[in-house]
Formats: structure tokens, sequence, C-alpha cells
């Protein structure tokens, strides 16, 4: 199983790397388990510049198409997302909408984080997205209030809680691309 981890802030002042790196650590070492993390800052896609519809595949521009075919043999995809002003990023929204049935059949985890909520409103809203996209949200999720968990050194400090979250939201994640992976072989 490929899995696609996201990192889906692009602020300079961001601490998504951290809680992406604090993620990955949970995730259980597993030979058939390959991670492909993309960062959207360093990934750096433009505003939607494609002259077609993502539903026609036409794509004419090269990081279109790169970004294309790392979506495209993902087999999962796990979100670290903030929340900015109750919402998500708006780069993460351009990534999204660049593609379209590269996201189809693909199960979807989200790590949010954030000061109040810890992302929780951010997820909420992202939903229908990736819903339309036709990713298959999974039930669990690892929601980080950062006033709780982050250190004054910049890294998250668990007591378990968190951890215990990430380990099933990824067998979710794992379960459940197992199940759709007969539904994304073309008939």
């Amino acid at each position: 199983m490929k899995l696609l981890v996201v990192v889906a802030s692009t602020r300079p002042t961001r601490v998504g790397p951290a809680v992406a790196d604090w993620f990955l650590a949970q995730v259980p070492a597993d030979p058939d388990l390959e991670v492909d993390v993309v960062d959207l800052a360093a990934l750096a896609l433009p505003f939607l510049d494609e002259p077609v519809d993502a539903h026609s595949g036409g794509y004419v521009h090269a990081h279109t198409r790169a970004w294309s075919a790392r979506v495209e043999t993902a087999d999962a995809v796990v979100i670290v997302m903030p929340e900015y002003n109750r919402g998500y990023t708006a780069p993460l929204k351009n990534a999204l909408d660049y593609l379209a049935d590269e996201w189809r059949d693909k199960p979807v985890g989200f790590v949010s984080y954030g000061m109040t909520s810890g992302g929780m409103r951010a997820v909420e809203a992202i939903t229908p997205v990736v819903v339309a996209l036709g990713m298959v949200p999974v039930g669990t999720a690892v929601t980080v209030h950062l006033r709780r968990w982050l250190g004054d050194d910049g890294r998250l400090h668990d007591d378990g809680t968190l951890a215990g979250a990430a380990v099933r939201m990824v067998g979710d994640v794992r379960r459940l691309t197992a199940l759709l992976r007969p539904a994304s072989v073309p008939v």
C-alpha cells in the first residue's frame, strides 16, 4: 500500500512539518506500506492554471502532470492540515482541485491541528470537497490542540493520547484501502 501524506500549510511560520514529522513517527513500520510525503509549500503549485477541466485528464503543464502521477500512484491519503479562520487552507483546496479522477476511491484520513478546535472545523469544511472528488473519509481522525500538545521547542509532546488516535486512523485507512481496492480496478 502506498500512503500519500499531504502537509497542507504553506505559511512561513507554520507548524505543519512538525505535526507531520510527529505523525510519520507514529505510522507503524511495515514493509507493505510505502509513505510518500508531499509538502504543499515545496510542491508550490500555482493557482489552478490548466486550460481544460481536470476530468478530461488532458493536462498541459508539467507541474500538473507530475502532481497527477504522484496522486495516481497513491492508494490512500492522509492530510495534515491546520485550521485557519475556521477553515482549511487555499493551497490545499488548490491542490485538490488540480485533479479529479486521480482522487477517486482513495480513503482519506485527517490529522488536523489548531488552537481552539484542534482543526476539527477545517475537517468538517473540507469533508464535502473530498467526498465530491470521490474520496472516502475514514471515521477516525487525529485532532491536535496546539495549546495542549505543542511545546516551546516547536515539537509535539504527546502523553500517548494522540499516538493512539494516529495508530487507529492509519489502521482504518489501511482497512478501507483493502476494501476499496477492487473498486479502483478498471472494468
